[in-house]
């Protein structure tokens, strides 16, 4: 069997094992351990890990990440959700939809702040799906317009999966937050056009609530200013050179963590808390990342990536015909893995695939273009039939719902997010503007 066959063996391997629920670093991990044996033999194995994962989880940038983990525990603590939802409900809930729209605005601000999708429609639907439901929100609207903005959360920087991409790729973490902002703005009035339509089609789905005196809207605005500040703090920071993306996360953790205790009373039992589900996640992304540095030396032993990218293109198919099998294959899986698993998983193979084509970009300017339509299409598939995570997060939470009424809400959403694909495809300049101005 030759290299070339046996990593396609040991990819088949790795799905069989995801299939039977093993945790997706421990599959990847015995998976590379197995494949590199077949290659090399124990011996260069033993060498490749009594060296390499040092080297590796020892460098710098790597710290980036439990840094934002902690932060995003923080702002949950400070009940930043909750006040991000009341002040958009206060200027747009009086609207037909507008608790909806108000609902994903707040998603849009946690998910600043938090970076995980999960956390975000969990958080975001303990806040608002009470109230939706107070005003008689239809079921579908109201689970769908929150398991939609759930997917904001690892979008709109700072966030993890961006982290990890910038650091597999080689790019700047700088130059994907910056990226990301765009397509995430475009997002956010997609999804409240999507409400907009919902309620036009059904009237009934979104009641209006109660207009709110204009002083009191400003009121509201007191109580999420220090998200923005985080924000636009983290992000502008990064990008002038006032400090790494390191430092950033340090600060913004710290500024969360002060308002965890000011707005949010958090005391020390609290605090251990963050600290536990910080040190949690962060074990279960470095596993995540110990076991892609594995499989990733197996399949650069077996020059799997680059012989895969010289066979495309020596099939003679379009740049864009090859790049959009390539969403669709993440369409997919989208829907049965995890994000961030997906795309540990996936870029080793696809991007050098994708850095082969010819789509009349820089080299620099392609792979963060790329970074940003793959995580906008692993977004989509935590909301797309028949498994989508986040609708299954959400519907765990409202029991009362039909999970068929949650897919239904969602499919508004979904068109929103296809148009919003074609469109960044079709003038990558959108992904790229800001960064250029900066």
């Amino acid at each position: 069997m030759t290299p070339f066959v046996l990593s396609f063996v040991m990819l088949a391997l790795l799905l069989v094992m995801l299939v039977l629920r093993i945790p997706i670093g421990v599959a990847m991990f015995v998976t590379g351990a197995i494949g590199y044996v077949s290659v090399s033999g124990w011996e260069p194995l033993m060498n490749h890990l009594k060296s390499n994962p040092y080297h590796y989880f020892s460098t710098y940038s790597l710290s980036v990440i439990p840094l934002f983990v902690l932060m995003g525990e923080f702002a949950t603590r400070a009940g930043m959700s909750r006040a991000l939802f009341t002040a958009a409900n206060a200027w747009v809930g009086h609207r037909r939809g507008g608790m909806a729209m108000a609902a994903i605005g707040g998603s849009a601000g946690f998910g600043s702040i938090c970076g995980s999708s999960l956390a975000t429609a969990a958080t975001m639907t303990q806040v608002a799906l009470p109230e939706m439901r107070r005003y008689g929100y239809s079921g579908a609207l109201a689970t769908g317009s929150l398991a939609a903005g759930g997917t904001l959360g690892i979008l709109i920087p700072p966030s993890v999966i961006l982290v990890l991409y910038a650091i597999m790729t080689e790019q700047s973490i700088g130059q994907m937050f910056v990226a990301a902002v765009v397509p995430a703005a475009i997002a956010v009035a997609g999804y409240l056009i999507a409400v907009q339509i919902s309620c036009y089609l059904d009237p009934d789905a979104g009641p209006a609530g109660a207009r709110m005196p204009l002083i009191d809207r400003f009121r509201t605005l007191r109580s999420v200013w220090p998200v923005a500040l985080i924000f636009i703090l983290i992000i502008f920071g990064i990008y002038g050179g006032w400090f790494t993306p390191t430092e950033g996360a340090a600060i913004g953790a710290f500024g969360t963590g002060v308002l965890a205790v000011t707005l949010g009373g958090m005391r020390t039992t609290e605090f251990l808390d963050c600290i536990y589900g910080t040190a949690r996640i962060t074990a279960m992304i470095f596993l995540i990342l110990l076991g892609a540095d594995l499989l990733n030396a197996f399949l650069g032993l077996t020059r799997m990536p680059t012989e895969a990218a010289m066979m495309i293109v020596e099939m003679g198919l379009s740049p864009m015909a090859v790049l959009l099998a390539i969403l669709a294959i993440y369409l997919v899986m989208g829907c049965l893995m995890d994000s961030m698993s997906m795309l540990v998983l996936s870029i080793p193979i696809f991007f050098p695939i994708v850095m082969s084509l010819d789509l009349g970009m820089a080299p620099q300017d392609q792979a963060v273009w790329f970074g940003i339509i793959a995580l906008i299409v692993v977004e989509m598939g935590l909301i797309t039939p028949p498994v989508g995570m986040n609708v299954f997060v959400i519907n765990g939470m409202a029991r009362d719902i039909p999970i068929i009424e949650s897919y239904k809400g969602v499919l508004p959403f979904l068109a929103m997010d296809v148009v919003r694909v074609l469109i960044l495809v079709l003038f990558p300049g959108i992904v790229l503007w800001l960064g250029s101005v900066l």
